[in-house]
C-alpha cells in the first residue's frame, strides 16, 4: 500500500512536469505524457534502488533539445521521430552498460565538470522558460538572446502570463516551506486550468492535446542514427550521473545495496519503451525520487505504480489543453533554480584551484555552446583529462642536506610519463653537490610506482655507485616496495621479494 501511494504521489507531480520538459525539449506537451508513462513501468522490473522514479527530467530534455536543433525544427513531424529515434540510441546504450557490466563508467564524470555543467544548463533551462514565462513573443535568436530580448523589453509582457508564472512558483516553494509534501505543482495545474475559464485569458495554452494509449511505432529515421550516436552517448551518461549520485546516498542512509549495473539496464528499457512509443529521452529525476522517499516508497514498484497511474490519466489529459504555458514555465523555472550551484563551484575552486578551472570553464562552455550543451561537458571533461594527465606528470623533490647526506623527498605518481622528470631530479640534484657521499631517497610521498620508474631508479643507482655516492631508500610502500625489490633486491637497502613459487 505504501508503494502504491507513493507512486501516486509522484504521478502527480509527474504529469505537470512531463509537460514541461517535453516543451523544454522542443516537442508538443502531450508526448511528455507519453514519456511518463510507459518508461516508469518498464524501469521498475530492473530498478536497483526501490526510490528512483524515472521519466522526463529538466537536464535531459535540454540536451535532447540542444541535439536535434542542430539537425531539425522544433515541434515538426521530423523533429519528433527524432527525438524518439534519441530515446531508442540512449535506451540501447544504457542496456549494452548495464550487461556489460560497465556501470561504474557512471562514476567517472568528475565532481567539478558535473558541477559545472548543471550549472550552466540550470541557467539554460531557467532563460528558455523567460519569454514563455513573461508572455513574449521574441525575434529568432538563441537561449540566452531570446531571454535578454524578453527582460529588455517589457511592453511585449502579458500580464496574465506573468501572474500564472509567479503564483506556480510561490505555490511550489511556499509549499515546500508548509511541507514537504504539500502538492504545490498540482494545485498549480489546477488552479491555472480553472483560472482560464473564469478569467478568459487570452495568452498562451497548451492547446491540442492528442494522446490516447501509447502506440508502437517503428517507422523512425533510422538513417539519421549515426548523425545522433555522440549526443546519445552523451544523454545515456550524463543524464544518469546525478540520479546515480542520489541512488548512492539512498542506498547509504537505508544500509541497503545498490547495483548500477541493474539501474542501467532498467534506464535503458525505460528509453526503449519512451522510443518505441514515439516520446523523448528520459532519465532519473533527482526531485521525484526524493519525493518518493519521502511519501513512504518501500520497493521499486512504486515506479510501475507511478506509470500506471500516468496510463490511467492519458483518457483525460484532454480536460489540461486550456492550461496556461506560464504554468509549464513556471514548473521549469522551480525546478532550474535549484540546479544553479554558485556555492558548490565557490567551494570547488576554494579546495583547488585547477578543480575549480575545470568547474568554472565547463559552466562557461555550456553557456556559450548553447544549445549544443553536450559540447560543453565535452570540453569539460577533455580539460579534466588534462588538468588530471598534467598532475600525473608533476613531481616535486624536496632536498635538503643533513652533514654528508642529502635526503630527497619525492612526492607523487611515479610512473612512464613522469619517470624522465624523476631521472632529471635526481641527477640534478647529486650534480648540485659534488661533496655529497650518501643520498636518502624518501619516497613516503609516493602515490604509486611502476616499473619503468624502478629502472630509473636502477640506473641512478649505478651512476651513484660510479660516482661514489651511496644511496639508500626510505619510507617504501608495500605496492612500491613489490615493484623496486623485483629490481633492486638486496641494493640500497631493498630487500629481496619473497619466494613464492614454493621450490626449494
Amino acid at each position: 500500500m505504501s508503494d502504491l501511494l507513493a507512486g501516486f504521489a509522484v504521478s502527480l507531480v509527474l504529469i505537470p512536469q512531463a509537460m514541461a520538459y517535453a516543451e523544454l525539449a522542443g516537442l508538443p506537451a502531450s508526448y511528455g505524457l507519453l514519456a511518463a508513462a510507459l518508461p516508469p513501468l518498464l524501469a521498475a522490473p530492473f530498478a536497483s534502488s526501490p526510490y528512483l522514479q524515472t521519466g522526463p527530467t529538466a537536464m535531459t530534455a535540454l540536451l535532447t533539445f540542444g541535439a536535434l536543433t542542430a539537425v531539425s525544427v522544433p515541434q515538426t513531424d521530423e523533429y519528433i521521430k527524432l527525438a524518439a529515434l534519441l530515446a531508442v540510441i540512449v535506451g540501447v546504450g544504457r542496456v549494452l552498460l548495464g550487461v556489460l557490466r560497465l556501470g561504474q563508467l557512471s562514476y567517472l564524470m568528475s565532481h567539478p565538470v558535473l558541477t559545472g555543467f548543471t550549472s550552466g544548463a540550470a541557467v539554460l533551462i531557467v532563460s528558455s522558460q523567460i519569454p514563455t514565462g513573461f508572455g513574449a513573443h521574441t525575434p529568432t535568436g538563441g537561449v540566452l538572446y531570446r531571454a535578454g530580448w524578453t527582460l529588455g523589453h517589457p511592453s511585449e509582457w502579458n500580464g496574465g502570463a506573468i501572474a500564472f508564472m509567479v503564483l506556480t512558483m510561490v505555490l511550489i516553494i511556499g509549499g515546500r516551506r508548509v511541507h514537504r509534501l504539500f502538492p504545490g505543482v498540482l494545485l498549480a495545474v489546477a488552479g491555472g486550468v480553472v483560472a482560464v475559464h473564469l478569467t478568459g485569458f487570452s495568452g498562451d495554452v497548451i492547446g491540442t492535446i492528442n494522446t490516447g494509449f501509447p502506440r508502437l511505432r517503428l517507422n523512425l529515421p533510422w538513417g539519421d542514427t549515426t548523425s545522433l550516436l555522440v549526443a546519445g552517448a552523451v544523454i545515456a551518461l550524463v543524464g544518469f550521473a546525478e540520479p546515480t549520485a542520489l541512488a548512492r546516498t539512498f542506498a547509504a542512509i537505508e544500509h541497503e545495496p545498490w547495483d548500477p549495473n541493474r539501474e542501467f539496464i532498467g534506464q535503458g528499457m525505460a528509453n526503449l519503451a519512451s522510443g518505441f512509443s514515439g516520446s523523448l529521452p528520459v532519465g532519473g529525476s533527482f526531485a521525484r525520487s526524493s519525493l518518493n522517499h519521502l511519501a513512504g516508497a518501500r520497493t521499486r514498484w512504486s515506479g510501475a505504480f507511478t506509470g500506471m497511474a500516468v496510463l490511467a490519466f492519458l483518457p483525460v489529459a484532454r480536460n489540461l489543453e486550456a492550461l496556461p504555458r506560464a504554468v509549464l514555465a513556471g514548473i521549469v523555472i522551480t525546478a532550474g533554480v535549484n540546479l544553479i550551484k554558485p556555492k558548490a563551484l565557490y567551494a570547488i575552486a576554494a579546495g583547488s584551484r585547477p578543480q575549480g578551472i575545470v568547474a568554472v570553464v565547463t559552466f562557461l562552455a555550456t553557456l556559450a555552446t548553447a544549445p549544443r550543451v553536450e559540447r560543453g561537458i565535452l570540453i569539460g571533461i577533455g580539460l579534466s583529462l588534462i588538468v588530471h594527465l598534467w598532475r600525473e606528470l608533476n613531481i616535486d623533490c624536496d632536498l635538503r642536506i643533513e652533514g654528508d647526506t642529502q635526503v630527497a623527498r619525492v612526492s607523487g605518481v611515479l610512473w612512464f610519463g613522469s619517470s624522465n622528470r624523476l631521472e632529471d631530479l635526481l641527477t640534478n640534484a647529486v650534480a648540485d653537490h659534488p661533496e655529497i657521499r650518501h643520498m636518502v631517497i624518501d619516497l613516503s610521498g609516493v602515490g604509486r610506482l611502476d616499473y619503468s620508474a624502478a629502472l630509473v631508479f636502477e640506473q641512478f643507482l649505478e651512476d651513484s655507485e660510479a660516482a661514489g655516492v651511496e644511496v639508500r631508500f626510505d619510507a617504501i610502500s608495500p605496492s612500491a616496495l613489490r615493484v623496486l625489490g623485483s629490481r633492486l633486491g638486496g641494493r640500497a637497502g631493498i630487500p629481496e621479494p619473497a619466494d613464492t613459487t614454493g621450490g626449494s
